[in-house]
């Protein structure tokens, strides 16, 4: 459990550095977006036959499931209009 909080921590930052914006959140979003990436990359890696059933996703596949996260996530909350009335 330590050592998939230490990779998506990893990960997490790897993602956040290939894809700078400003998002809020600091070291645990950035440790959760790891390790849900890291989730993600293992499902789909299980379901494509990439990894056996017990077996955990690399950092490589991590950092991509985490890439795809947060993209979905800044699309998810980036075209959101907000106006202030007074």
């Amino acid at each position: 459990m330590v050592w998939s909080l230490i990779i998506g921590l990893v990960a997490g930052a790897i993602a956040k550095f290939l894809m700078p914006g400003k998002d809020p959140g600091g070291i645990f979003i950035t440790m959760l977006l790891g390790v849900a990436g890291s989730f993600l990359a293992n499902f789909i890696g299980t379901q494509l036959g990439w990894y056996a059933t017990n077996e955990a996703a690399g950092l490589v596949a991590s950092v991509l499931g985490a890439v795809v996260l947060l993209a979905i996530y800044r699309a998810a909350t980036g075209h959101k209009v907000v106006t202030h009335r007074h």
